[in-house]
């Protein structure tokens, strides 16, 4: 190739250079979760397709309170199933820490997991009674050290890691799960805001924008929960919880799981 034409296009290419420097590029932010649709359009979500706000949570909210409630002590074996690990069947996954445990060490103690209540049982008071204590739209395996680091905190970003939090942060008020499953606990959050609506004996559960909510029914912080179900949309896991559930178990769905985008819909 002539030595002008290399000169010509090397001078391009740093004029170029020279016109990007400096240049603030616009920072990645995660948009609207995207809308979709699936089997389930047509039979058991028919009565809230095509509905937004308040219409399509009070159409949500009769849609998945038709279900089978278990006992606290069943909840055990049903997360042996719900979460058990796709690489190993022996093994369930554990939420906030992503630990892979023998289905054989749930109990109470150092080295043990247990059920963890994504929406605080004090955030409602309502206890281990069926019903929101024993749903399992919410109810996951965590180890029994890192389910007393979590505790009843709301939900926030910023903090600092602890023994087994695989990535998950801890401070004063607030507790961020790990990057893998924000999304996750979003999503159960708000299930748990539809289900409990104060008419059927237990509290009307609702998220609010605080980190301080302590035994109040409660939970937060719903602009972050939102942020993370856009940054982190539902993966196999996830669905095939809820195909669990569905079908085994409860007998009613996370609609969340199954359409993020009505997160925005209705808050």
């Amino acid at each position: 190739m002539p030595a002008a034409r290399i000169r010509s296009w090397k001078t391009v290419a740093l004029a170029a250079s020279a016109v990007l420097v400096g240049l603030v590029l616009p920072t990645a932010t995660a948009g609207p979760a995207s809308a979709t649709t699936t089997a389930y359009d047509d039979t058991y979500y028919a009565n809230a397709i095509g509905k937004t706000g308040t219409a399509l949570k009070s159409s949500l909210h009769t849609i998945i309170s038709d279900q089978t409630t278990l006992s606290y002590s069943a909840v055990w074996n049903a997360l042996k199933v719900t979460d058990q690990d796709p690489n190993n069947s022996s093994n369930v996954k554990l939420l906030y820490s992503g630990i892979s445990r023998s289905k054989t060490l749930n109990g109470g103690n150092s080295g043990n997991w247990n059920r963890e209540h994504v929406w605080a049982q004090s955030h409602g008071d309502f206890g281990t009674s069926a019903g929101p204590g024993t749903d399992l739209h919410h109810l996951r395996p965590e180890d029994v050290t890192v389910n007393a680091r979590r505790g009843n905190l709301d939900f926030d970003n910023g903090g600092s890691t602890f023994t087994n939090s695989g990535g998950s942060l801890v401070d004063s008020n607030s507790f961020e799960p790990r990057d893998a499953v924000k999304g996750d606990v979003a999503r159960m959050i708000l299930y748990m805001a539809v289900r409990y609506e104060g008419d059927d004996g237990w509290p009307d559960l609702e998220p609010n924008d605080l980190v301080t909510n302590g035994g109040t029914r409660f939970h937060g912080r719903l602009s972050v929960l939102k942020t993370w179900n856009d940054e982190d949309p539902p993966d196999s896991f996830e669905e095939n919880r809820n195909e669990v559930i569905y079908d085994t178990y409860q007998g009613n769905r996370n609609p969340f799981i199954d359409h993020p985008e009505w997160v925005e819909a209705i808050w």
